[in-house]
């Protein structure tokens, strides 16, 4: 459900990168709760390693702070998955002021288009609407379709009191938890 009142817009900001300090713009959105500066920083200090080169699938992409920090620091390509379509102008918007293109925006329905395998991601961003038990369906068509291979990357985000299982493919990296989130970072094994 959207605000009514287009008028009023949120700002995030790239935090590091090529692109640190440029502005996000989006639509005030109920449903839009961009990960924290915060969050995002300890996010990108456990992907330092990881990110250079890599291609990301940024699963429910809202606002985009995720994937377009990925491309800020040096991502090789981002896949945006998003189902609200005024998310998607605000991600075309930005895109085209921030003037890269080395990503795709599709404007879907995350687990439908789970449902279709096509290629594999190094790093893959959960952090889907709050409960609406969305992160294992997904964790199941990603694995089960083959978007995830060795040693993928599974960033999740969720409310601090929200529980899910995973297979034991997946093996947890790191965790942080807030007085309001969980995010956890879990790395995908293919097991003899």
């Amino acid at each position: 459900m959207y605000n009514s009142s287009f008028k009023n817009k949120s700002k995030v900001y790239i935090i590091s990168g090529n692109l640190k300090g440029r502005k996000l713009s989006f639509r005030n959105n109920i449903n839009v709760r961009p990960t924290t500066n915060r969050i995002k920083e300890t996010l990108f200090n456990w992907l330092s390693k990881y990110i250079q080169n890599a291609y990301c699938l940024d699963c429910f992409s809202g606002s985009g702070a995720l994937g377009l920090e990925a491309i800020s620091r040096n991502a090789q390509f981002v896949t945006f998955l998003e189902i609200e379509k005024q998310n998607i102008l605000s991600l075309i918007n930005n895109t085209k002021k921030l003037n890269i293109s080395n990503l795709e925006i599709i404007h879907t329905n995350t687990l439908n288009w789970l449902k279709k395998p096509r290629k594999s991601y190094d790093i893959i961003f959960i952090d889907p609407p709050y409960h609406k038990k969305l992160i294992e369906k997904t964790i199941t068509l990603l694995e089960q379709n083959k978007w995830i291979k060795n040693q993928s990357i599974i960033y999740i985000e969720t409310t601090k009191d929200q529980n899910f299982s995973i297979s034991d493919h997946f093996t947890l990296y790191k965790k942080k938890i807030t007085s309001r989130i969980s995010c956890y970072l879990y790395i995908f094994t293919i097991k003899n």
